[in-house]
């Protein structure tokens, strides 16, 4: 009763996300074990849009958006070129099964970002960057499927490939390569980012609440995947982050105490302890 009196900040909402990650990755990680039971995952949905719902906030609220922009992207960018190295340079630490870390999170974020930021720059009327900064990673993966990905098997363009790859993971992530986030919280962090000008709360957290489900099920529809309680409970689950809006509504407004840090040195520094631990679990099961 005291939680509902006072609400939750900022903080509370990403530590609440923080679990609720961790949960979600012990299963994304040791699945292969049969021991993780799938309502692990099913809590782990609320994390990403409790960590987007914050990432919107602290986009309104930062004082220094360089700064906030340059911690996520650094991240990233180290990240994905640990993730190129699994899929190239670095396929010896593949698991025995094949299995690699696609975590890229904070990739999906900072597309988000540059695209908020430009849509920022358009309401300053600062027309020409701010519309290259919202159309260019939008339409950056065809592009580059337009110009370097092309059926080829000269070495020459082999060559580039590797390297297109390379940039791909790192500098210039595209959000049609992202698995964990890419094209869906590009749509869901605008979706959040439009409902966060009204000044009601409720409307703004419902109405996510509805897109949520909205693109969900609709997704569902498009691909013709049967609502059958099977596919809606152990298949195309996504739709079970709506839940997290629980926690939204109870969002105070304020930023609360807690090192900012902590959540940015977490985030990796757990996803390959947790990938160096089902490596050593996968070899000593099998």
């Amino acid at each position: 009763m005291n939680i509902i009196r006072k609400g939750l900040t900022g903080f509370d909402l990403k530590y609440l996300a923080l679990i609720f990650m961790v949960m979600d990755h012990i299963h994304y990680f040791f699945e292969f074990t049969g021991k993780v039971p799938i309502w692990f995952s099913w809590v782990g949905r609320l994390a990403a849009p409790l960590f987007l719902f914050c990432f919107i906030e602290g986009f309104f609220h930062t004082h220094d958006r360089k700064k906030y922009f340059l911690k996520i992207y650094v991240i990233a960018v180290i990240m994905g070129l640990i993730r190129f190295g699994f899929y190239n340079v670095l396929s010896f630490a593949r698991r025995g099964d094949g299995f690699i870390p696609e975590n890229a999170m904070l990739s999906s974020f900072a597309i988000l970002f540059v695209v908020l930021q430009g849509i920022e720059w358009i309401k300053s009327k600062k027309y020409f960057i701010g519309i290259t900064a919202v159309v260019m990673p939008i339409i950056l993966p065809f592009i580059f499927a337009l110009a370097v990905y092309q059926p080829d098997t000269n070495a020459e363009n082999s060559t580039i490939s590797f390297f297109a790859n390379m940039i791909n993971f790192s500098i210039l992530p595209l959000h049609t390569w992202i698995v964990d986030g890419g094209t869906a919280t590009l749509l869901e962090g605008l979706a959040l980012y439009a409902l966060s000008h009204f000044k009601n709360k409720n409307i703004r957290v419902y109405g996510y609440g509805a897109f949520i489900l909205l693109r969900n099920f609709g997704l569902m529809m498009l691909f013709h995947i049967p609502f059958t309680a099977y596919n809606i409970f152990f298949y195309a689950y996504e739709w079970m982050s709506v839940f997290s809006i629980t926690f939204m509504l109870l969002y105070n407004g304020k930023r609360g105490q807690g090192n900012g840090k902590f959540f940015y040195y977490f985030y990796p520094l757990h996803v390959y302890v947790l990938y160096g631990l089902s490596i050593l679990i996968y070899a000593v099961t099998r």
